[in-house]
């Protein structure tokens, strides 16, 4: 049986690492501007163990905007319009592992691209979800599966 891939969330260092066939790719990150918890309605990341329970966008043009997990076909520009996290290029949907995040899916927790690349791995400013960087998204998306576990903290 292939080993899953681990990806882990370090919240205070704004860092994401995947371990991956016993190499380890680092890319930067964002994370909830409210901090972390598990509460719906906080706007704050999840802590603990994840799963990604879908991988959505696999097509999609870096910049594309997403609208209720669904691609819009509009390529995001900042002078055309705005919204203050969008989300872009790919979606990697996550769900809880344990008792404390098992409302993880129905809180629309991502990992996803956005529109404020400048602020990623610098302040957090998310409403829960995980941002990155739109190439770096993409890189993190072709590598891992679904059901690869991710462990935010």
């Amino acid at each position: 049986m292939k080993s899953r891939n681990l990806i882990i969330i370090n919240s205070s260092q704004f860092l994401l690492t995947l371990i991956k066939e016993g190499e380890n790719f680092i890319f930067p990150v964002s994370c909830a501007k409210n901090g972390l918890g598990e509460k719906s309605g906080s706007n704050k990341t999840p802590r603990g163990m994840h799963k990604i329970c879908k991988k959505i966008g696999k097509n999609a043009s870096v910049g594309e905007v997403f609208l209720s997990r669904k691609e819009t076909g509009k390529i995001w520009q900042k002078d055309v319009f705005f919204t203050e996290n969008a989300i872009l290029t790919r979606i990697l949907r996550l769900d809880g592992c344990e008792k404390s995040n098992a409302n993880t899916k129905n809180r629309y927790i991502y990992i996803h691209g956005t529109n404020r690349e400048n602020d990623v791995g610098k302040i957090h400013f998310s409403h829960g979800c995980i941002v990155m960087k739109n190439n770096d998204v993409v890189r993190l998306f072709d590598m891992v599966k679904q059901g690869d576990h991710v462990f935010i903290y």
